[in-house]
């Protein structure tokens, strides 16, 4: 495999690009609260997050919560989300850097989330790199949210980049198994959410830093 031949970078969100746990935590214990539910653990909710925020919700309410709670739940949770996603929010060290090396190496660069897509812009364009994306797609743009290739699929059709040469980065094994399901290859960041989940399946590499992407990529900072 030729390692730089990566034209389309598909990048997770939550745990790869932004730093959203606190907030997360902060939405999810507020729905709980709003419940009449005690709060979690915040180490918890993090364990919860990655296939969208139905399936968080349903986990942060327990087996117990009827589908009708589970509802009510969701629809508080995504309105205060709505009104507090920037609160803590922010780029991972080095993030902004990385993209912007990527950016002007020509690389084409998207973000597939199951994270709701009206958000997931809105976090990106208040944080200032929604304009390195030339797609942003969310749990809510298909029928299928990840680990389901159908994004990715979409995000190849639009550029008419081959599967070859196209690269998945995200920091769970939800993002390396889209990648396996996509026929693409995949890279895990260790600094995410759940690194843990990334020993199966395992990715086709890994890096401590996003800069270590653009250094694999395009080669070292300042190398011509």
């Amino acid at each position: 495999m030729d390692l730089l031949s990566f034209d389309l970078l598909i990048f997770d969100l939550d745990g790869t690009l932004i730093d959203s746990k606190l907030d997360l935590a902060h939405a999810v214990n507020a729905t709980r609260c709003h419940m009449g539910m005690s709060a979690l653990d915040h180490e918890r909710v993090y364990s919860y997050v990655g296939n969208g925020a139905p399936v968080l919700i349903r986990r942060a309410m327990g087996a117990q919560a009827t589908e009708l709670e589970v509802s009510e739940a969701l629809e508080f949770f995504l309105e205060y989300y709505r009104e507090h996603y920037l609160d803590y929010t922010t780029l991972y060290p080095g993030v902004r850097q990385a993209l912007d090396r990527l950016r002007d190496g020509g690389k084409r660069m998207a973000v597939l989330t199951n994270k709701p897509v009206g958000i997931s812009r809105a976090i990106l364009d208040g944080l200032g790199v929604g304009g390195h994306f030339f797609q942003v797609y969310g749990g809510n743009s298909f029928d299928l949210k990840k680990p389901d290739p159908i994004g990715v699929a979409a995000l190849m059709r639009e550029t008419g980049i081959p599967a070859d040469r196209c690269l998945m980065i995200g920091d769970s094994s939800v993002d390396i198994q889209t990648a396996r399901n996509a026929g693409v290859a995949s890279c895990g960041v260790t600094y995410g959410f759940q690194p843990e989940t990334l020993a199966d399946p395992a990715p086709d590499r890994l890096v401590d830093r996003l800069e270590e992407l653009a250094d694999w990529l395009l080669g070292p900072k300042g190398e011509k």
